[in-house]
Formats: C-alpha cells, sequence, structure tokens
C-alpha cells in the first residue's frame, strides 16, 4: 500500500524499511514474453526440455526480468510525498544476481530507504536497499540499491 505523507514526513524517511510487495509467480509464460521483448531467447529460459538436462532442473527467468520487476513490486509499498507529480526511474548504484529464479517461483521485494536528497526545486532522489526474495529459500534472488526522482 502506498502511503501519502507530508513533505517534511518523506525527506525524514531514511531508514525507514518498507512492508514486502505480495508474492508474484514467476511462469513460463512471463519468461516468454520477456525473451520476446528483449530477443533474449537463451535454451535455459525458454525451452524447458534442454533446460531440465541443466543443473537448474528447468527454465529460469532472466536476470533482468527479476530486475525490470522491481518497478511494479516496489510500487506496492512505498512512502510518497504529498503533491507528487511522478517518480522516474534514475538508475541504480549496485545489483547482484544471487539465485536464479525458477519457472513456477514466488517472488517479492523488501525495501529500505537509504536516502533522501534534493536534487533542484521539488526534485528529491530516492536512494533504497532492494531485496528479491523467492519464496522458502534463504538466499535471495537479487540484491540491489535502486535509484528513483521524485517530482514534487
Amino acid at each position: 500500500m502506498t502511503i501519502t505523507v507530508s513533505l517534511d514526513e518523506f525527506t525524514a524517511s531514511s531508514g525507514r524499511r518498507l512492508e514486502p510487495s505480495e508474492w508474484l509467480l514467476i511462469d513460463q509464460e512471463k519468461i516468454n514474453e520477456f525473451a520476446a521483448a528483449t530477443n533474449d531467447h537463451q535454451f535455459i529460459h525458454v525451452d524447458p526440455i534442454k533446460a531440465a538436462q541443466t543443473s537448474f532442473g528447468g527454465t529460469i527467468a532472466h536476470g533482468y526480468l527479476t530486475l525490470s520487476l522491481l518497478s511494479y513490486l516496489n510500487a506496492q509499498n512505498m512512502i510518497v510525498p504529498a503533491g507528487l507529480v511522478m517518480a522516474i526511474n534514475y538508475g541504480s548504484n549496485k545489483v547482484r544476481f544471487l539465485r536464479p529464479v525458477s519457472v513456477t517461483d514466488r517472488i517479492r521485494s523488501h525495501q529500505t530507504i537509504l536516502e533522501i536528497t534534493p536534487k533542484k526545486t521539488g526534485q528529491w532522489l530516492l536512494r533504497r536497499s532492494v531485496k528479491v526474495e523467492i519464496e522458502n529459500m534463504e538466499t535471495p534472488a537479487m540484491i540491489a540499491e535502486i535509484l528513483s526522482l521524485y517530482i514534487v
């Protein structure tokens, strides 16, 4: 759930841990659609029979599919300043893929606000630590430091 707060409360949110997102099922259709959109048709992602013969035991999601889903997952539980016009992806300082996401895995994101700094008038740079958890797995799929520009 997105929480709208005053600008003062928003800018004082460094260190705040947000609620995790809902679980999202990664199915073969989602993987195939990402492969089609990116022209990345490596067999480990799109050929269940051939992928079953690897140490993964089946197809796995593209790492960049997991990364791209952060927009959706993170938006589920966010804190935003009143009067927010838009939030823009500003990039990332660090992304690490620690464990593959297998077809039929469910993932969710956990976020901690690391820092909120002013840019231009009415613009704030939000730096967040994000972990993508795989249901019933100890090692996360991914950790990242994500940047967003908030325009009020």
